[in-house]
């Protein structure tokens, strides 16, 4: 799954490649899958997007916003998205493509679940949209320390686990379970320890981490366990995650843990993670 800092790369890589392109042709749905939804009415594309230009992309989140005239292309997060250059054959399976007059394409598609689609400026009620619009992204100065000390000081909030905190409920939009375990490592917390139990010094061991760990995996073009627009691995090394499973903690040569946790997994080092 894409979070912030691939949503952040990949929107790059398309303000790099597809501004000015105009849209020939949009197909949706052309693979059925059971855990796709789509923004807007599929039927309603052609008529939004054939003959618009591509303008500018940004990160939402963990979503990938396009504009194009007057109408919006959305991609969640569980959408891989691919350029196609002119003459290059496009995906065998796919939800959403689009052609653009020079031969050239985008496509998306789904490997668990995800949305995408297009609506008119304005026109979408999504509430995962609209709070991913609406609140500062880490990668932004908005997301200061006191932002933070607000976001997780919620009596309500207290009982919480760290990945319960960080990575749901969009607190954090585009901050997943993914980048949750390196930024949790690099604070020396554990995914289990209790919000409730941090002190002043920890909250500030955790803010860096989270402004760190999530910027620096942006800039690197996003995780080394996901792709990027042209379907390659992102340039940051992940410290904890499928491909360090069971492997020595660089810290202290401890095996990595695997464990299941809150309906996915989650990595950690016993001895230097804390609850």
């Amino acid at each position: 799954m894409i979070e912030l800092p691939e949503a952040s790369a990949i929107a790059g890589q398309i303000n790099g490649t597809l501004p000015g392109k105009r849209i020939a042709a949009v197909t949706a749905g052309h693979t059925p899958h059971k855990l796709v939804w789509y923004y807007g009415e599929p039927k309603s594309y052609a008529g939004l997007l054939v003959g618009q230009a591509i303008g500018g992309a940004e990160a939402c989140g963990g979503l990938v916003e396009i504009k194009a005239g007057r109408a919006r292309i959305l991609l969640g997060e569980g959408v891989e998205m691919r350029f196609h250059a002119a003459g290059a054959p496009r995906p065998a399976k796919h939800q959403f493509l689009v052609e653009f007059a020079d031969g050239s394409a985008l496509s998306g598609a789904v490997r668990m679940y995800g949305g995408m689609g297009s609506f008119p400026e304005g026109g979408l009620e999504n509430r995962y949209y609209k709070v991913a619009k609406e609140k500062p992204s880490p990668l932004s100065p908005r997301f200061d320390k006191a932002y933070f000390d607000r976001l997780i000081a919620a009596p309500e909030l207290q009982k919480l686990s760290l990945k319960a905190l960080l990575a749901t409920e969009q607190r954090i939009p585009g901050l997943g379970n993914g980048c949750l375990q390196d930024i949790l490592f690099k604070a020396l917390m554990h995914p289990k320890k209790k919000a409730g139990t941090l002190s002043e010094k920890d909250r500030k061991v955790l803010f860096d981490a989270l402004k760190a760990t999530l910027s620096a995996m942006a800039a690197q073009g996003g995780r080394d366990t996901e792709s990027d627009l042209f379907g390659r691995p992102g340039g940051y090394k992940t410290l904890l995650s499928k491909n360090t499973a069971g492997q020595p903690c660089r810290v202290c040569r401890t095996p990595i843990t695997k464990e299941s946790y809150m309906g996915g997994s989650v990595y950690y080092c016993a001895k230097c993670q804390r609850t």
